[in-house]
């Protein structure tokens, strides 16, 4: 069985009561986590544990918070006021926890879902979208992550060209795929706007909404929308139900053209602001 997890942000305890409300056997099952492993909740440090421990049998994608963990570890950003990275920071093997992180896929496809943390761009197939997530992989993974971080801030290029090249070519894949929500009628970025599709400002739709995407056909899995609630359609699946703000912790399961939600409530740790 194959279960894709929404957005885990330091909450091991919840991560570890829905494993066990799934009856999740390492053996047996596997298990996808949409980013956003780190940061908010307590646990962020268990939860790196609690996911490298399963092996083979878990693998997780990397999220905004993820990739901000990764700057402040190198220098290249401060920590914010609502952090929770620093039991990670702290920690004799950081580095060891920083490295694995900065392992972890942008894109994957699981069961035939193509699973992202936040989007995809409205330009992008599903297979454009594993290549130029395989690109940034191979910069965060590579001997320069110090000079690569900061290159990786910003929100210009709001809009992808495929001519796009070097810094401005990276940072908007890293854009779409950690942290778009909405975007205008012309397919550009935005990221002023964190309410609910519901709510959209004028001119904005989801991302996924979007008129003629090329990915459309393609199931996709997402998280760190936690203000959609949770999104089951038959080819999309929104995931981050809020744990971290006291909502719930979700896992879907995938396999064999199966679709089962679990959930499980949490205990909030921040409060919205």
């Amino acid at each position: 069985m194959h279960y894709l997890i929404g957005d885990l942000q330091g909450c091991c305890d919840a991560f570890e009561r829905l494993l066990a409300e799934i009856g999740f056997s390492p053996s047996r099952d596997r298990l996808s986590v949409l980013g956003d492993l780190v940061n908010r909740g307590p646990q962020s440090l268990t939860v790196l544990r609690t996911v490298r421990a399963l092996g083979n049998a878990a693998d997780a994608l990397l999220g905004n918070h993820d990739l901000h963990l990764l700057a402040v570890a190198h220098g290249v950003r401060p920590e914010h006021a609502s952090d929770t990275l620093r039991e990670i920071l702290d920690a004799p093997d950081r580095e060891a926890w920083l490295d694995w992180l900065r392992q972890r896929p942008l894109a994957l496809m699981r069961e035939g879902w193509l699973c992202v943390h936040a989007g995809v761009s409205p330009a992008w197939s599903a297979a454009l979208t594993l290549a130029l997530a395989a690109e940034v992989e191979q910069l965060l993974r590579g001997p320069d992550l110090g000079a690569f971080l900061p290159l990786m801030y910003g929100n210009q290029p709001a809009a992808w060209r495929d001519d796009l090249q070097g810094p401005e070519r990276w940072r908007h894949v890293i854009n779409v795929l950690t942290r778009v929500r909405f975007v205008h009628g012309d397919g550009a970025l935005d990221f002023k706007a964190k309410e609910g599709a519901g709510a959209a400002p004028p001119g904005l739709v989801p991302w996924f909404e979007f008129p003629q995407r090329a990915s459309r056909g393609t199931p996709i899995a997402f998280g760190h929308w936690s203000t959609l609630g949770l999104v089951n359609r038959p080819d999309l699946l929104g995931i981050d139900t809020g744990c971290v703000w006291g909502g719930a912790l979700t896992a879907v399961r995938i396999d064999g053209g199966r679709r089962e939600v679990i959930q499980v409530r949490c205990e909030p740790a921040q409060q919205p602001g």
